[in-house]
């Protein structure tokens, strides 16, 4: 089976999060995507609890997405993919990532042993992709998504906004965005 990793802060989850996930579906990528949203280690701002990012993820839950509830606490990707490769010894992983991502890369902790991944990277902020994939030697084994509608959505934009109610209905989903407000979050 080919499972696509999914990891980042998902704070919150946005309309950008879900195309893409359904689009990698859609188009068989992978067989399943384990979405996994991690703890606040690198002290990014107005960062809510895992417990409320994982509630609003649990929206989209299906056999197909599944929201990773057991992993939360590793502080690092590569510590995450460790744990998934006892777990899913005969399945091949994909990390999935914004190729805003792949400009620093080279900078996360123990990034060779990601490498031996296969990844899906999608455009984001026209950054070129095979110019941060050919430094990195990682060619092949990854699959580039360039044909997706605009996807530049941006967590840290919505939470600047999150006052702004008429804006973030076209960035996320109704129940996220009640969610939101019937527990005051990011206040």
């Amino acid at each position: 089976m080919k499972i696509g990793i999914f990891v980042g802060s998902f704070n919150p989850v946005h309309k950008g999060h879900i195309k893409i996930v359904n689009y990698i579906l859609e188009n068989k990528f992978v067989d399943k995507i384990l979405i996994i949203p991690t703890g606040n280690y690198w002290n990014k701002n107005n960062i809510i609890e895992v417990k409320h990012r994982i509630k609003m993820l649990e929206n989209y839950e299906t056999e197909k997405i599944i929201i990773e509830r057991e992993l939360n606490n590793l502080p690092y990707t590569y510590l995450i993919i460790r744990k998934l490769k006892e777990r899913y010894k005969y399945d091949e992983l994909f990390l999935i990532m914004g190729a805003d991502n792949i400009i620093s890369f080279d900078k996360w902790m123990n990034y060779e042993e990601l490498l031996k991944l296969n990844f899906i990277i999608y455009k984001r902020n026209n950054v070129k992709i095979e110019k941060y994939l050919k430094k990195l030697n990682k060619l092949d084994n990854t699959i580039i998504i360039k044909d997706t509608e605009n996807i530049n959505i941006s967590s840290s934009d919505i939470r600047k906004t999150i006052n702004n109610y008429l804006n973030l209905k076209n960035l996320l989903d109704k129940n996220v965005l009640n969610y939101i407000i019937n527990n005051n979050l990011y206040d």
